[in-house]
């Protein structure tokens, strides 16, 4: 009996992703570790506690975790100003509120970050609640975020919007939903591989079909 729509930020409503790419090339080389920067991308999506061990291995994250993740940030907010929101994501906010939907921002951004982007969409009134990574222990593909979001608000069941696998495999371990859009750079077939029940385009190509989507209506 879904309530609550939970939608991801970085990457879904607003284009963040190769800015966080070309943040942690930069946060890595302080270290003397250079990496692909597409392989970093294929990792955005998770949290700075997964993505570091992920692309760096668990050797630089027991010498380097904590420090890295400081550099990654000291990387990225000169890049703050770049940031803008997509097409359509205010609108979607406002369309799902009025369905009766109780919107949450399930972000694994810092609490700074998520802060700016909810001016940059000019949402705070839109959102019932929303999430940091210091709101979890382990954040996506753990579904941890995913359950204190809909905590937060008292949902009965949730259903997620994100644009990374990473998004789509932590609403299945939390037991919702996941709807995926492309605007984090990944395919259609990996993320209805992962387990995306659909997968859009763009918000304004979800919006124009919101009615055939587990968004519809809640339960």
């Amino acid at each position: 009996m879904a309530d609550t729509a939970l939608l991801d930020v970085d990457g879904t409503l607003v284009d963040t992703n190769y800015q966080h790419s070309v943040a942690w090339f930069r946060a890595f080389r302080r270290f003397g570790l250079t990496l692909p920067v597409w392989r970093i991308h294929r990792a955005i999506g998770m949290g700075g506690d997964q993505l570091v061990p992920a692309v760096a291995g668990q050797e630089f994250e027991a010498e380097h975790g904590d420090d890295a993740r400081s550099a990654w940030t000291e990387e990225f907010d000169p890049l703050l100003p770049e940031v803008q929101p997509f097409d359509g994501a205010r609108d979607l906010l406002a369309e799902l509120g009025r369905r009766g939907w109780t919107v949450v921002l399930a972000s694994s951004g810092q609490q700074q970050h998520v802060e700016a982007f909810l001016d940059k969409l000019d949402a705070r009134e839109l959102c019932a609640a929303w999430t940091s990574s210091a709101d979890a222990e382990a954040t996506k593909p753990a579904p941890d975020l995913f359950q204190v979001a809909l905590q937060r608000v008292s949902g009965r069941a949730g259903v997620v919007l994100g644009d990374s696998t990473w998004d789509v495999e932590a609403a299945a371990k939390a037991g919702m939903a996941g709807v995926a859009v492309r605007t984090g750079g990944y395919s259609t077939d990996e993320l209805a591989g992962a387990g995306a029940s659909g997968v859009h385009d763009s918000l304004r190509e979800l919006l124009e079909h919101l009615d055939d989507t587990p968004f519809a209506s809640p339960s």
